[in-house]
């Protein structure tokens, strides 16, 4: 039987990834190549490693790996191309993969605007960018955009290809490009840490080294500008939500949700940190909508017991985000803020529009909030037929079995 990575060296890949990937795009300035060659590295690694032990340097490894195998791709295309120099030179940069080249962790945040730049729609520097920086799966991103698989397969192979036409330069953009380019950084980084937070697809309802990876870039966004509201709302966001990671699973791994954690388990020292940043960011002036997020958070992590909970600023601030944001998950925690303020019969009025939303067509959290929202208003029939249809259209395998669960405790209930 071949050897397997063990745990912390499959960790320590997904790190690596965009970091060599990175490297090798400043070498090379060729996307697709450079991913391709970086991929085949990472093969390397998973096989040689089991057997051959953890290199000294993993990272230097794999930029070395990968370095060659686009060796090998201008060499095949020397004939036509007379990029022999070239390629001489780059492999023999290779070797020291630390040297005035600049390879370092910083690369992954130039990647990031790398695959933000202006020659690629919002919807493809996104998409790019969660494929090549996150490690997430086509799949996955296509669920987190609510769009089938195939049209995102497209737009990332589009935007490979944009990105090889457009001669941008792999280099961090200047303070004029920064804000052409933010709002897309920020919300892949969004997207990342949700789809760490609570996983689209699988066996596990937290991925945390997605949820961590997002953490950390968005800690570097931020070191780089540190007066941005809303990077600091989007940082604010992430350690508030994150805090509650321990108390989300139980000992096999079920979802525990929000009004029955222990919240003795958050993590104190992020929601002060989360709190702290939030509240600076809010004293700016000007609010984004991640701050309005941050916000609602902090209410929550401040709340030592759930009847605590501040649901009337709660529903004042998604009344604000609303009118900010045409996001449909936005109108959904709506919902669930009136239903709480106002009673269920409101909250479920402010879902009817929703059932014509395309965007939520098929998406099992529209028929999870209307289970809750009818359980509430004492209809336990309708409400067992909506957790049977979340549960139904959900791939997440405890987010499936906490919702079989509701409905079998309100079968029980009914008898």
């Amino acid at each position: 039987m071949s050897a397997r990575l063990d745990g912390r060296s499959e960790h320590l890949l997904r790190e690596l990834a965009p970091q060599v990937l990175g490297a090798v795009m400043r070498r090379y300035s060729d996307f697709a190549a450079s991913e391709d060659a970086v991929q085949e590295a990472l093969v390397a690694a998973a096989t040689q490693w089991p057997r051959e032990g953890l290199p000294n340097d993993p990272r230097a490894w794999l930029i070395q790996v990968a370095a060659r195998r686009m060796a090998d791709h201008f060499r095949s295309e020397a004939a036509r191309r007379h990029r022999e120099t070239v390629v001489a030179s780059a492999t023999e940069q290779a070797v020291e993969p630390d040297s005035e080249t600049g390879v370092g962790e910083d690369d992954t945040l130039i990647l990031i605007f790398m695959c933000c730049h202006p020659a690629l729609t919002s919807a493809s520097a996104i998409a790019l960018t969660l494929r090549a920086v996150g490690g997430l799966t086509t799949a996955e991103i296509a669920n987190a955009f609510l769009v089938p698989e195939a049209t995102l397969a497209q737009r990332i192979s589009r935007a490979k290809q944009s990105i090889r036409a457009s001669g941008v330069p792999f280099q961090m953009p200047t303070h004029e490009e920064n804000a052409s380019r933010l709002g897309a950084v920020l919300h892949v980084l969004y997207l990342i840490f949700n789809e760490g937070y609570t996983s689209s697809a699988g066996p596990d309802l937290i991925r945390s080294d997605l949820s961590q990876e997002a953490i950390r870039l968005a800690r570097a966004v931020h070191a780089q500008l540190p007066h941005d509201a809303e990077v600091a709302g989007l940082l604010a966001l992430m350690l508030l939500t994150d805090a509650r990671r321990a108390a989300r699973t139980g000992p096999d791994g079920e979802l525990i949700p929000l009004t029955q954690q222990d919240r003795t388990l958050w993590d104190q020292t992020s929601v002060a940190e989360g709190v702290t940043l939030i509240s600076a960011a809010l004293s700016q002036g000007s609010i984004g909508p991640y701050q309005l997020q941050a916000a609602i958070a902090a209410i929550h992590d401040e709340a030592a017991r759930p009847e605590d909970t501040d649901w009337q600023q709660i529903l004042a601030f998604y009344g604000l985000l609303s009118r900010m944001s045409d996001n449909p998950m936005v109108s959904l925690n709506l919902a669930i803020a009136t239903a709480m303020v106002h009673g269920p019969t409101a909250g479920l009025a402010l879902l009817e529009a929703l059932d014509k939303d395309s965007r939520l067509a098929n998406h099992h959290r529209l028929s999870a909030v209307r289970a809750h929202l009818l359980e509430m208003s004492g209809n336990l029939d309708a409400a067992i037929e909506n957790y049977h249809d979340a549960a139904r259209l959900t791939a997440n395998v405890p987010e499936r079995n906490y919702l079989m669960t509701q409905a079998a405790r309100l079968r029980d209930v009914r008898l």
